[in-house]
Order: C-alpha cells, then structure tokens, then sequence
C-alpha cells in the first residue's frame, strides 16, 4: 500500500524534510569517527603506561578524540535540528551532559573490554581466542539483566503509573497476553523530547514494561493497550531473550576475527584502536542482518497485538499519532530501509492491520 493512499502529501513531505538531512548528518557521523579510530590505528600511539592501564587509557583517548571530531554534526543533528522541528525539549547544557553520560559509560565498559582482551592475549598467547569469545558473550548477557536498574537510570528517571485503574487494565492485558510483566513504570522523556515511545527491557527479575510521558500524556486508553500488546508480543515471543542471544554469539564471533586479525599482537595495548576499528566495521556490516530480524520480530509482535486486542481502528490511530509527533518517514530510501529500518514502516504496519 503507498503512503499517499494513506498520508496526506504535507504529511508525507514533512517526514521527508525533517529525515532525509538527518540519514547524511549520520553518514558524516559515521565516516569521521570511523576515520579518526583508523589513524589512531595506523599510528599505534603509545602513553607509556604500564600495560594495565595502557589499554583502557588508549580506548578512552580513541572515544575521547571520536567524540569530539563528531561534535559539531551530533551538534546540529541531536539539538539544532531537533529544536527547529521542535520535538527537541533540551537545554544545550542538558544536551551535552546528555553526551558526557554516553562517553563516560561507553569509555568505561570498552575500557574494560579491552584490559580483558589485552589481559587475556599476554596470559594465553594464541589461545586467548577462548577466553575472549566466552567473556564476550557473558559480558552481553550479564548487561542484559543490570541494564534496566543500573545503565538505563543514568539518563532517565522512571516513576510507576500511578493511574490505578489503567495500570489494573495493563496488567491485566499482560496476564490474559501469557507474559506478565513485574512493572509498569513511566519514563520522563518530556525533559528531552516530545517523541513518543514504548519498550520492554531486561528479562527475569528485572523485565519491564516502559512508557514515555509523552505518549501517555497524548495518547487514548485504546492505544495505550495496543501499544502495550505489542510489546508483551515480544515478550511472549522471547525476543529479548533471542536479540541477547545473537548479541552473545555477536560477541563471540567479534572475537574469533579479531583473533584472525591480531593473533598474539593482541597483547600490545597499542592495537587498542585496532580492535576498536575491527569492531566497528564488524558492526557496520550487521546491520542489514540487524534490521531485517528486528523487522520480522515486528510484524510480529503487531500481529499478536491485533489478535489480543481487536481493535484495528485503536491500532491504526496509535501508528498515525507515532508517525506524526516522531515526525517519521513514510516513504524512506531503499538503503536506509535496509541498513537502518528496525521497524516496518508507518503505512506497511497500517497496511498489514488493513488486511
């Protein structure tokens, strides 16, 4: 089904004008910081620490110098443009303690990624591929429980619904969907953005179900369930299970090429920047794989929502009221529909409730 038998053209072209500078302001991004990690790498600096600290030292210098050269297009891309097309709600000092959270939190645990792998390399020479692969896929399982409580906190605070009678309703739904939730909490994304979104996160003790203020604040009861439907689909589905799992055996895999890459200089701090390089091409080239599993667990998840809810005109009003305050591309390039379309389109997912 085209956009145009379900958007009017303003709304069509007003997702085309405020998303087609955004996919170059992402490319630039991409190609600076993945230029400013390769001449680290082909420099192969050194601070003349002990190797200990060496290794994480380098990789926070590498972040440190990527972020900056990336600054002035996350700049115009994160608050210029978004403050232009007012879905920004951001002062510039929150913007940028915004960014130094991300730094600190990426630096830190790729700091300790690499004194591990470093550590590993000089303590088993060639077999160090083992350790690596098996510490990889621990590490992504162990950030899949701590993420929601520990990771997530950092950049927002999270409250419970304290509308009683639409949490009962939620539950509920969740009781009745055959995956119960241990929470319903409200996430404040007002102080950042006016988008609107919904998640699970976490599996166990720590599965939830998150909701932005935003979207509660505009959104009917309706939509609220079916919104909720979808994501209890994916967690009927296991999908957070499944996305940790591949992101494991992701990890794994990272460190089989970077043992066919580096071998026993692995245990040289100064291929820090190498290893950084590697796998961040690595992840470049998942990403159609990426997108294209994360398509399927979307259709879906929207699939189960319909068939708990029955309520495709609820269903159709929450993918118009998204598509309009996200301000989304109906009709986006071919290539960024494969490199980057974690979700089926807005009119693909109307069409699908249509049928």
């Amino acid at each position: 089904m085209k956009p145009e038998s379900l958007f009017s053209g303003p709304e069509i072209e007003r997702g085309r004008r405020y998303n087609r500078p955004r996919y170059l302001a992402l490319l630039a991004d991409v190609f600076v910081g993945t230029a400013v990690v390769a001449a680290f790498a082909v420099a192969r600096p050194s601070l003349g620490l002990p190797w200990w600290l060496e290794a994480p030292a380098l990789a926070a210098l590498v972040l440190a110098a990527s972020a900056l050269a990336r600054l002035p297009v996350a700049w115009w891309s994160g608050y210029v443009h978004e403050h232009r097309w007012e879905l920004s709600t951001q002062t510039p000092r929150g913007w940028l303690v915004d960014r130094a959270k991300a730094y600190a939190v990426g630096a830190v645990l790729t700091g300790v990624i690499m004194l591990a792998l470093v550590g590993l390399a000089r303590a088993f020479a060639e077999r160090w591929v083992w350790g690596a692969a098996a510490g990889g896929a621990l590490l992504v399982l162990v950030l899949g429980f701590v993420a929601p409580l520990v990771l997530e906190p950092i950049f927002n605070r999270f409250e419970p619904l304290v509308d009683e009678e639409l949490h009962t309703r939620l539950r509920e739904l969740s009781v009745r969907a055959g995956a119960p939730v241990r929470e319903v909490l409200v996430a404040d994304a007002s102080r950042r953005t006016r988008r609107a979104n919904a998640y699970v996160s976490g599996f166990g003790r720590t599965r939830r179900l998150v909701v932005f203020d935003t979207f509660l604040d505009a959104a009917g009861p309706g939509e609220l369930e079916v919104v909720t439907a979808h994501e209890l689909g994916h967690r009927k589905a296991r999908d957070t299970l499944k996305q940790t799992g591949l992101g494991m055996a992701g990890a794994a895999l990272a460190a089989v090429v970077l043992w066919l890459v580096l071998g026993e200089e692995a245990a040289d701090p100064r291929n820090v920047p190498l290893v950084l390089l590697v796998l961040g091409l690595l992840q470049l080239a998942a990403l159609p794989l990426v997108a294209a599993v994360s398509r399927r667990w979307e259709r879906a998840a929207d699939r189960f929502a319909l068939e708990l809810t029955r309520d495709p005109a609820a269903f159709e009003s929450l993918f118009r009221r998204f598509a309009i305050m996200n301000v989304s591309d109906l009709d986006p390039p071919r290539a960024v529909r494969i490199l980057l379309g974690t979700h089926p389109t807005v009119p693909e997912r109307i069409a699908t409730v249509r049928q």
